[in-house]
């Protein structure tokens, strides 16, 4: 076995099968060997985590809104990523939507490329987009390296998005299949909104009873059943995004003992926060689905705990705060969107184990799961032999106050400023290089595409 470049070790290293003292070796990027703690070459450069830190994978969060080309007043690939490195993310897949023009043709993509070459602190892959009419576009998109395609059931908040119907999702969905790549969903039905709409229309839009009615449960649960049927006929993988409605747990759950291919993530707001708790006017909570009662998030807790829903992504969607109405307060004409890319590790952790989670489940949740998602498990997600050498280094006992100006995010507005989080991340390293140290950032952004391998 060849000298490793340095090693990397701790007393609490998370591993694939266990939580143990290791060395990590580490050779031009690459994660070499997983030895015991001593076992360390003569004269080798070594990092010791000490008694107290966690060596843990870097994180995979495949649900970010850099909003770059085009609306980069909201976000940015310079930002975003530097947000992730500060949070222990070491990889993040972009949405489709929000960028100008969205990436839903393969010109749109190499533009989405264009605009992130350099600026990229943290390796960064891409989803396509499926809107009407677009399916001859998806395996030029898919063969060029996007990781699979997003839709929209209901109205995405942009123009230049449009949502599918049924009757679009069946053009699309059989090419999908065809080509083997996954469809993800924002899984809310119009119809159901518009309805709540109209009889919200006279009540006052700065309580968030209001908005909550006005995104029933009926949405995403009607969305559900839709794309449980459409994977069943149509043999496409299906990935539903952000679920909220715990009305929805038992189709999915019979769907997936029948072998439907459909998975789900959720996000750390609904696990974090319930509607009985958000004042009237405080628009930094709103995005869609909403965040719902605290029954629904206990239901959520224990769908995680199960293995129903699989990840937990932060859907970072971050706007400029004049968009959030904070000035009115009104929760129907704000944008709807948290931001949280930096805080996803410690936010789960706090939470987590609060309810007897351990650091294996952290790993799955905010590593494994979403690599595995995006065909990146065999090189993201794990400290083992031949990844990826992306690691965290963070101390789980240590507390923090969020506060704005610790964020790296371009915008500041987020519901959690002024909440206390146990967690904090010291170290964050990518293909061996450190990324990020205690508030400093390495002076060059190294972070690469994540393309499809073996593709243009």
């Amino acid at each position: 076995m060849s000298s490793p470049d340095f090693v990397i070790r701790g007393h609490k290293v998370v591993l694939p099968e266990s939580v143990a003292p290791a060395s990590v070796h580490i050779r031009d990027g690459i994660i070499s060997a997983v030895l015991a703690y001593n076992e360390i070459p003569p004269a080798c450069e070594v990092i010791d985590a000490g008694a107290d830190s966690i060596v843990m994978p870097g994180l995979v969060d495949t649900h970010v809104h850099v909003n770059e080309p085009g609306r980069t007043q909201w976000e940015g690939f310079e930002t975003a990523t530097r947000a992730a490195a500060a949070g222990g993310v070491t990889s993040v897949v972009d949405m489709p939507l929000n960028s100008i023009p969205p990436t839903t043709s393969l010109e749109n993509f190499k533009e989405k490329l264009a605009a992130a070459s350099g600026k990229c602190s943290v390796d960064v892959g891409f989803w396509g987009g499926v809107v009407p009419g677009n399916a001859a576009a998806l395996q030029p998109l898919f063969d060029a390296g996007v990781v699979g395609f997003k839709c929209f059931l209901v109205h995405s908040g942009v123009d230049e998005f449009p949502n599918v119907t049924e009757s679009d999702l069946r053009e699309a969905m059989p090419e999908l299949a065809r080509i083997g790549a996954v469809l993800i969903v924002h899984a809310e039905v119009p119809e159901p909104i518009e309805e709540a709409l109209d009889a919200e229309k006279e009540t006052d839009p700065r309580k968030y009873s209001t908005f909550l009615r006005s995104r029933p449960r009926e949405a995403e649960d009607r969305a559900v059943e839709l794309m449980i049927r459409l994977s069943r006929e149509t043999g496409a993988r299906v990935h539903i995004v952000h679920h909220s409605s715990s009305d929805a747990l038992p189709a999915l759950r019979n769907a997936k003992a029948e072998g439907v291919k459909i998975t789900v993530e959720t996000c750390p707001h609904y696990l974090c926060f319930a509607a009985e708790q958000i004042a009237d006017g405080a628009t930094e909570f709103k995005c869609c689905p909403p965040v719902r009662e605290r029954e629904n998030r206990e239901k959520l807790w224990h769908a995680l705990r199960e293995g129903l829903i699989e990840m937990v992504v932060s859907d970072h969607s971050p706007c400029p705060p004049g968009m959030k109405c904070l000035d009115t307060g009104n929760f129907l004409e704000a944008w709807g969107g948290i931001s949280s890319l930096q805080l996803r590790l410690p936010i789960m952790w706090t939470l987590a184990r609060e309810r007897g989670f351990s650091l294996s489940h952290l790993a799955e949740w905010l590593c494994r799961a979403p690599a595995r998602l995006v065909g990146l498990n065999k090189r993201k997600g794990a400290i083992a032999a031949g990844y990826d050498a992306d690691i965290v280094i963070w101390n789980p006992e240590k507390e923090f106050r969020v506060e704005p100006s610790m964020i790296q995010h371009r915008h500041k507005l987020t519901p959690y400023n002024g909440r206390a989080l146990s967690g904090v991340i010291e170290e964050t390293y990518l293909h061996g290089r450190k990324i990020y140290d205690r508030g400093e950032f390495s002076e060059k952004p190294s972070g690469e595409m994540l393309l499809r391998r073996g593709e243009a």
